[in-house]
C-alpha cells in the first residue's frame, strides 16, 4: 500500500461516520415527529429503532477516537444490531394486534 491508500483510508472513515450521523439524526428526527404525530406503540419502537443507527455512529466515532477498544465496539454494533431487530419485530407485532379503537395503532 502506498501513501495514498493510507490518505484515503485517514479520510474515509470520518468522512463515513459524519455523513451517516447527519443522515442518521435526520431519520431519528423524522421519526420521532411521526411518532409525536401518531403516539403509538408501533411508531415510538420504529423511532427507537432507527435510533440505533445513530447509537452506531457514536460507537463508531468512539472508536475511531480511540475512546472505546475495537473489540468493545465490534460487541457494541451487533448488541445494537440486535436491539434493533427485537424493536422493529415488536413494532410490527403491536402494529397487528393493538385494537384500533383505542388509538393504540391500526390493525
Amino acid at each position: 500500500m502506498g501513501h495514498d491508500s493510507v490518505s484515503l483510508e485517514t479520510l474515509a472513515l470520518p468522512s463515513v461516520l459524519v455523513l451517516a450521523g447527519g443522515a442518521s439524526v435526520i431519520v431519528v428526527g423524522l421519526a420521532i415527529a411521526a411518532f409525536a404525530q401518531r403516539r403509538s406503540r408501533s411508531y415510538l419502537l420504529i423511532a427507537l429503532a432507527l435510533a440505533t443507527l445513530l447509537a452506531r455512529t457514536v460507537v463508531g466515532g468512539l472508536a475511531m477516537g480511540e475512546i472505546i477498544p475495537v473489540g468493545m465496539h465490534h460487541l457494541m454494533e451487533h448488541a445494537l444490531d440486535g436491539v434493533m431487530a427485537v424493536l422493529l419485530i415488536a413494532a410490527v407485532y403491536f402494529a397487528r394486534t393493538t385494537d384500533p379503537t383505542t388509538g393504540g395503532g391500526r390493525a
